[in-house]
Parts: structure tokens; sequence; C-alpha cells
């Protein structure tokens, strides 16, 4: 019988790694591990549930030893905060990633780093789609430092090719456990506010262009990575399809006619367009993935669920 994989989930508890979490516990043929600073909310089986402090050089270390594949996915910052605490990103996310990156290095592991499609990509406006092969010009710290991470990775696997470190940029995920209150979720924030029947704030005209995809498609491309044993390093995780905010709501008002939104003036942090090609992920998780709409529609009813539980007595 072919041992299992040793997964590590890295920031185990945030939105995208619990669903990675999930995920990799529903199949045989890996041995999922979650490590964050503090216990889960909901325990899964089959999950061995680590905490700790990932700060911590020794405590990082032996981690790495024990486990195959490492996803790093954690960061002290999100878009909205880091032109704030932007040394905070700097001296902690970037300082102990490069560590990470040479423990990788050293006892011979794989990582799957989650960083950012639209903001480590930056202005692409005039182009249909960005590539894995295009520029790279961040729009903000949380950008950069996810940046400065990805050529650190690159300079270990240009010296040494036998490395395995894989950049995975996400475009925009939504879906089950994502909370627009930490900075991020345009979907999560009009569905929960027509939901709760709040108006929606817009920045600008709603024209501002987007690549969402659902969190079951993105975590599918990320642990199909795992098995990845090619030679591309950089992958863009994303939908290929854009789609505007105004594109969202009407898509939201098909089901809630009712939501209420209040557009104020443009934000100068957010670009135009960004769409990410996705061709590349998708000769390795050769799958069709979710319509938007589709997505949406799973994704209300999945809070309308625990909207009605919330309030059974």
């Amino acid at each position: 019988m072919k041992a299992k994989r040793k997964v590590l989930i890295l920031g185990g508890n945030g939105f995208i790694g619990s669903n990675l979490t999930r995920l990799l516990s529903e199949n045989a043929e890996y041995d999922a591990a979650s490590f964050d600073c503090a216990e889960p909310a909901v325990r899964l089986e089959n999950v061995t549930y680590l905490t700790g402090d990932f700060f911590n050089d020794l405590e990082l270390r032996d981690l790495v030893q024990e486990y195959d594949v490492i996803y790093h996915a954690v960061s002290t910052l999100n878009p909205g905060n880091s032109n704030r605490l932007y040394l905070q990103g700097y001296e902690r996310d970037f300082v102990q990633s490069v560590h990470l990156c040479e423990y990788v290095h050293q006892l011979k592991k794989k990582m799957i780093f989650l960083s950012s499609g639209g903001t480590v990509y930056g202005k692409h406006s005039e182009k249909e789609r960005v590539s894995e092969e295009d520029f790279c010009r961040p729009i903000n710290h949380y950008g950069t430092v996810k940046h400065c991470i990805e050529n650190v990775m690159l300079s270990f696997t240009s010296q040494n090719p036998e490395d395995q470190m894989i950049i995975a940029r996400l475009s925009n995920p939504y879906g089950p456990g994502q909370d627009y209150r930490k900075g991020v979720g345009v979907i999560d924030a009009l569905l929960k506010n027509a939901i709760h029947g709040t108006p929606m704030t817009v920045w600008g005209d709603g024209e501002v262009v987007r690549d969402y995809i659902h969190i079951e498609d993105a975590c599918g491309m990320l642990a199909a990575l795992a098995k990845y044993e090619g030679k591309d390093r950089v992958f863009n995780l994303s939908s290929g399809l854009g789609y505007s905010v105004n594109d969202l709501i009407a898509i939201v008002r098909d089901l809630y006619p009712q939501l209420e939104v209040i557009y104020q003036a443009a934000r100068s942090v957010d670009i135009p367009r960004i769409v990410l090609d996705n061709r590349r992920i998708l000769r390795v998780f050769n799958r069709s993935l979710i319509p938007i709409e589709t997505g949406i529609r799973q994704y209300a009813q999945h809070i309308e669920k625990q909207k009605a539980e919330e309030q059974t007595p």
C-alpha cells in the first residue's frame, strides 16, 4: 500500500487554508495537518490540528521536517491594511518566509506559496488576460510583500532547479468561510448585505473588472499542485473570466431584488481591470470550473442556512 503524502497547511484557520484543509482531508492520498496560532472553531475528522508560532524559527523548522508538502498561507497583512502595517509585512511576513524557504531547501521538501494575482501584477488594463510571464508591478504593500517572497523562491529554484517551490497567484476567491470585514470579498459583501438588508457601498462607478473563482475550484487547483512534478514554478489560479462589480450586483439582484447599493468616490488603489490567464493551471487541474452564477447562488444558500441556524434557539 502506497504511503500517504503528509501535507501541512500553514495558516490553516483562514478562509483559503480551512477550505484547503477540508478538501485534502477528504482525499485518501493525503495525511493533512493544519497549523495556526489558535484552535479552529470547527475541527474536522482526519485532520491533525497544530497550534504554535509561525514566527518561531525552531518551531517552524521542526514542522517542515515532519511533512512532505507545505502550503504557505500565512499573512499578517491584507490589501486594506497593508499601507498602514507595511513594516510588519516586511519585518515579519517577508523575513520569516525567507527562513521557510531555507528550511524547505535544506530539508528537500515541497512548498506551495499562496501569493496574489491582482495585487502582484498591478496595472495591466490594456491586456485581456495577464499571464505568468507578464511583468509584475505591485499596487500596494500587500502585493509587494508577496512579490518579495516570490523573488526569494525563484532565486532558490534558479540556483537549485531540483528545489520544489511553487508560486500560486490566486485571483479573487469567494465562497463559504469568507468574511469581507477582513478586507477582501466583494461577492461575500454583496450577498451578506442583501440577506441582512443593509446597504452595500461600492467605490467608483462599479465598472472595475476582476477575475472571481469559487473557493472549491481554487482549492482543487492548489491540491493538484501537490502532485505536480513539471518545471513551471508560477501558476495563475483563476477563472480566466472578468466581471465588473455591476455585473455581480445584477447577479445578486436576481436573487435579492431588494439589494441597496450606494456608490461612493473611486479609490486610487483600485485598478480598472485585472483578469488572469489560467491556461497553465488547467493543464494540471483539468476540470470544468463552477460558473459564477452557480457559485453565487450556492454561496447564497450557504449564508441563508447559516443565518437560520444562528436564529434557531
